[in-house]
């Protein structure tokens, strides 16, 4: 075996090797720090316990004296409601004075494929709710009558608009009467909201002030309820696509998810950064500075019967409260807005993460690579079916190296397909395999091809493939961007709608998907003939294979995204000029010449095809041995 071969199996041996070390899970460790957490957990929720009773004297005090008092958290009353709207130049917020909460977020750049304004969520059915104990019974903030201040001025008007570089401190608060029913201006549970221009991220404060006599003094928590119901956005499913919710731990970088497929809830008993309900192209996140003691997080479909709707998200989170302070601050913020990589990523929270754009760190790397020059392109203004032929052309250039060397290699087994065919001849029995093995492996040394030339730009290339598959149904960019017959390069291209749906394939034709499939199995003919099967006669098999491929992607493309297909369909016919190329640069005549000089050449006998031939004159005398 000479260099170039030896310097093959290594590669291979390192891919793999490779592959196979940087696949394995790190759930067991994960799992490992999550139990340590958990028992932080418990012990601190026994010192709340003991808290609790070593307080049970004082809170009786603090009881009685709210009694005398008559100091309380308002009762219910049917208020009439009033909504604000806080607008910049990418969102319209809604907020109600009825729970002081978000009712409605629109996104003003961003439409339904159906041309409607996009509301992120359904506003009748959200639900944002804090609840704690007053005495013994639970107040719920959903019950309470918030007031308007504006850059802390109490606030008459309507609607307010982010001058431009400016922001918007926008606050509600929620007051206790006093023991005449009278408003205590001195005790408010208070919810601020910081809209700053041009920015999807919406800062939210949660205050309580002067509460310490009105908040029962036993707990170390409040409870904070989010749900909401998610609408339909896409004209398609959300196959392949992680519509779930998503949460970051404190201690740790990586960001894991509900995998709803399997549980439609799960308990997450340890300090939680963020939250998010995030959907393909879009996501609702809610932040904690200092972390969320615990959450209790879910997905389902059991929601609203509607044509609109799409799934519910929810989480219970936990708020540390402490009791003793006169003022308690938890600091939050709000994320409404796309799924857009660079914007996620500008916020250093690691909300990019929630892209899926690959688990495998190489998929991912690739994947951020593809971003960067799809966006760079993006910039100058083109048509994104303009984008995807440059960015395909640039990844067939950077392969091009690869695709030359396994071309120049089918062109040396070609031309060596008489010599490999008389090698099978002169050993037809099983039990001459080795010698034949090693006869083919002298033929390809001395031809200057290596078994491995093949199957290396193979095992290169297959990363770019997996990445692009998990690139371009994830890219926002592509959203809505029309290209030929395609209005919508994010989805499929409809250029026939069928009165039946077809098992595997569905309702309509995709045309960019149906041109893929037919330049693939054109691709997987003209490769197939190139191919030689003597040497390998295993490779017939390998061959049914390849045809059945294309078939196989026509179904599962059929509702994929368009500009995925025309992206294949771009690559394989780019590989059909490379493929002319190729034969206009490797003269098979000079390659034979070549062939037959190295054969006069003495040959240098590498170590392992000194210890293979050593193996095999071994298994000779062994059968020997065996036959005496």
């Amino acid at each position: 075996m000479n260099k170039s071969s030896l310097i093959g199996f290594l590669l291979i041996g390192a891919i793999l090797f490779g592959w196979m070390y940087f696949m394995q899970p790190s759930k067991e460790e994960l799992a490992e720090q999550r139990r340590i957490q958990d028992s932080i957990m418990v012990a601190r929720r026994e010192a709340a316990i003991l808290d609790s009773i070593r307080m049970a004297e004082e809170q009786q005090k603090v009881a009685d004296t709210m009694a005398l008092l008559a100091v309380e958290m308002p009762e219910v009353e049917e208020v009439p409601e009033q909504l604000w709207t806080l607008e910049n130049q990418l969102q319209r917020i809604t907020i109600s004075n009825k729970g002081g909460y978000i009712k409605e977020v629109e996104l003003k750049n961003y439409r339904t494929y159906d041309s409607l304004p996009l509301i992120n969520f359904d506003p009748e059915t959200a639900v944002f709710d804090l609840s704690f104990f007053v005495g013994n019974r639970l107040v719920k903030t959903s019950q309470l009558d918030f007031h308007p201040f504006v850059n802390g001025q109490p606030y008459e008007g309507g609607d307010l608009w982010t001058a431009e570089g400016d922001s918007i401190v926008f606050a509600l608060r929620a007051y206790v009467d006093d023991r005449n029913g009278l408003r205590d201006e001195n005790k408010y549970l208070e919810y601020v909201y910081t809209l700053r221009d041009d920015n999807y991220m919406l800062g939210f404060d949660l205050r309580t002030v002067g509460l310490k006599d009105v908040i029962a003094s036993n707990i170390n928590y409040m409870n904070l309820d989010w749900k909401i119901d998610i609408l339909k956005h896409e004209k398609d499913n959300d196959r392949f696509i992680n519509t779930t919710v998503y949460y970051k731990p404190m201690t740790e970088n990586e960001v894991d998810r509900l995998d709803d497929r399997k549980r439609k809830e799960e308990n997450i008993n340890y300090s939680v950064n963020w939250v998010s309900f995030k959907e393909r192209f879009f996501c609702n996140v809610l932040v904690a500075r200092n972390g969320f003691g615990s959450a209790r997080i879910g997905a389902n479909t059991d929601g609203p019967k509607s044509s609109r709707y799409f799934k519910t998200m929810s989480a219970s989170l936990e708020i540390p409260y402490d009791f003793r302070a006169e003022v308690n601050e938890f600091p939050m913020s709000f994320y409404f807005g796309p799924n857009h990589f660079q914007t996620l990523k500008s916020y250093g929270l690691k909300l990019q993460r929630q892209i899926d754009v690959g688990n495998f760190f190489l998929i991912r790397w690739i994947n951020y690579g593809v971003i960067y020059v799809f966006n760079w392109l993006g910039s100058y203004g083109w048509n994104y079916g303009i984008v995807i032929l440059i960015l395909t052309i640039l990844i067939k250039i950077l392969l091009f190296p690869i695709a030359f060397k396994s071309y120049k290699s089918t062109a040396i087994t070609r031309v060596l397909k008489p010599e490999m065919e008389a090698i099978n001849a002169k050993y037809p029995k099983e039990e001459d395999a080795m010698k034949k093995q090693q006869a083919v492996m002298d033929l390809q040394r001395q031809a200057g091809a290596s078994p491995t030339s093949g199957c290396i730009p193979m095992l290169l290339q297959f990363p770019i493939l997996i990445a692009v598959f998990r690139f371009f149904p994830s890219s926002i960019e592509l959203r809505q961007q029309s290209f030929l017959w395609a209005d919508d390069l994010s989805t499929y291209d409809s250029i026939l709608d069928l009165p039946f749906t077809i098992p595997f394939y569905g309702d309509h034709v995709s045309l960019f998907c149906l041109l893929m499939t037919i330049t693939t199995f054109i691709y997987t003919y003209v490769n197939n003939k190139q191919m030689d099967t003597t040497a390998n006669p295993q490779m017939k098999g390998m061959k049914i294979m390849m045809y059945i491929m294309p078939i196989m992607f026509l179904g599962i493309f059929n509702s994929y995204s368009a500009g995925l297909s025309y992206y294949y369909m771009l690559a394989n016919i780019i590989t059909f000029i490379q493929m002319f190329v190729f034969r206009k640069m490797i003269n098979e005549d000079k390659v034979r010449a070549t062939i037959e000089e190295n054969k006069r050449k003495p040959q240098k006998k590498s170590r392992f095809m000194q210890r293979l031939e050593a193996a095999q004159k071994m298994q000779q005398q062994q059968a020997k041995n065996g036959r005496k």
